[in-house]
């Protein structure tokens, strides 16, 4: 099994959860977090003041897919997400040991 870590631009959201569907993803987990990378941050006004926005709004998901799909969602994250511009991502993929569905205690790739 394989974990797809993705940082996404907030309003890609639903466009990368559609295409996920598409092609079998059953689940993922959603978090909001803020970051920077290559973009770094930018300086803002506000009500005359000027000041540095150094962490951006991004979208984690976390996907737990078998092996033989993981190709396939990065690759449809990317195409998802993709706009052309700085600050489009970055998928990253682990190895997953184990899983356990906590309600009927199935393991391994049952349980994703």
């Amino acid at each position: 099994m394989k974990l797809i870590i993705a940082a996404i631009k907030p309003f890609k959201l639903e466009d990368v959860r559609e295409a996920l569907t598409t092609v079998g993803v059953t689940g993922m987990m959603v978090s909001e977090i803020k970051g920077f990378g290559a973009q770094s941050g930018h300086t803002e006004i506000y009500r005359g003041a000027e000041y540095a926005v150094n962490f951006l709004p991004k979208i984690k998901l976390e996907i737990v897919v078998n092996d033989d799909l993981a190709a396939e969602v990065v690759e449809t994250i990317a195409k998802a997400a993709h706009t052309g511009k700085i600050g489009d991502g970055k998928i990253f993929t682990l190895d997953v040991s184990d899983a356990m569905r906590v309600r009927t205690g199935e393991t391994g790739a049952d349980a994703v």
